[in-house]
């Protein structure tokens, strides 16, 4: 169990300009990205115990956040 929040930009520091580009450019990337921050936020708070959640929620929760973030991935790659 990681008690680290998994920010998107610290995820992916070399792609710094492109996700802001992305972001204010690509309504679809921005939701995504926005996507990501709830879940991992949900997912921060689960791990800190501010609110517990059984483990196949977390589970899933986490199965969420690794999706956006290869989808994310994928359109930072292309663009």
């Amino acid at each position: 169990m990681s008690n680290t929040p998994h920010e998107i930009h610290d995820e992916f520091p070399e792609y710094a300009d492109k996700i802001h580009s992305l972001k204010v450019s690509n309504e679809h990337f921005a939701g995504l990205l926005e996507n990501y921050r709830d879940v991992n936020r949900a997912i921060h708070r689960a791990e800190t115990e501010v609110e517990p959640v059984g483990d196949a929620h977390m589970e899933d929760m986490r199965k969420r956040r690794m999706v956006l973030k290869d989808e994310i991935y994928g359109m930072l790659a292309k663009a």
